[in-house]
């Protein structure tokens, strides 16, 4: 198994830790994994926009970087989303609807792929799990809490292999924090709103650390918490599941 690491632009500028921790963590789950050193944006920002027609470039690149794995992983549902839904290319189309089957968000891949059911690491911390709308409504990591039937949650189901971590119930758990990419910056004070009330949740549950596979949704947040002078922390779920014994 082959697997190309995809690191979204933002958590590569301003994450650069989480990038870490998902090969690090991959690597000591036996993966075979390599970094395409060219990648950039994987086009998200100008699709989202209304901007799709010019972002054939970061279409076209993707593709020439991703198309000789077996899978391909990142650690940003959001993104992932994105390349799953949305990747074409005018000059290599079977290779980009090849990546599309084959890209998985790193809490998929661990439980989808991998299957697994031991993790050797440690976090004794109160966590707030914080589904992301890309990850829940996207890519189905958890149940939407709207739907019947039994409940799951990828994302849950790893972090409770993790020893001495607990993790927080919320009041709302699947809301969304209010980010969505343009829209934070389209509809600032809606945005906030929903900020600060995903993290009075947290907070208000007890938790000492918010988690996510998606570092979008936690630099929203962190924000907040940054100008509330809050304690409160966020990190991504990478770092978590690679947190050493």
């Amino acid at each position: 198994m082959k697997v190309g690491l995809f690191i979204p632009c933002y958590v590569n500028q301003f994450y650069p830790n989480a990038a870490k921790a998902t090969l690090q963590l991959l690597q000591k789950l036996g993966v075979d994994v390599a970094y395409p050193a060219k990648q950039t944006c994987c086009g998200q920002p100008m699709a989202n926009s209304g901007f799709e027609h010019l972002s054939q470039g970061c279409n076209d690149l993707f593709v020439e970087n991703f198309a000789e794995f077996d899978y391909v992983v990142g650690p940003s549902a959001s993104c992932v989303l994105h390349i799953k839904d949305h990747l074409h290319s005018d000059t290599a189309p079977e290779e980009a609807m090849m990546i599309r089957e084959k890209i998985y968000e790193l809490v998929e891949f661990l439980t989808d792929i991998l299957k697994v059911d031991k993790l050797d690491a440690r976090f004794p911390h109160k966590v707030g799990m914080h589904q992301s709308c890309h990850g829940l409504r996207g890519l189905h990591l958890a149940k939407m809490s709207e739907l019947v039937g039994p409940p799951f949650s990828k994302p849950e189901k790893l972090l409770n292999m993790v020893e001495g971590l607990e993790l927080v119930t919320l009041d709302r758990r699947d809301d969304c924090c209010g980010f969505g990419g343009t829209f934070c910056v389209a509809e600032e004070a809606v945005s906030v709103k929903m900020g600060k009330d995903r993290v009075t949740d947290h907070i208000k549950n007890g938790a000492e650390y918010i988690t996510s596979p998606d570092l979008s949704c936690l630099m929203h947040l962190e924000g907040i918490l940054h100008r509330d002078h809050s304690n409160v922390k966020v990190i991504h779920i990478a770092e978590i599941l690679n947190a050493s014994l």
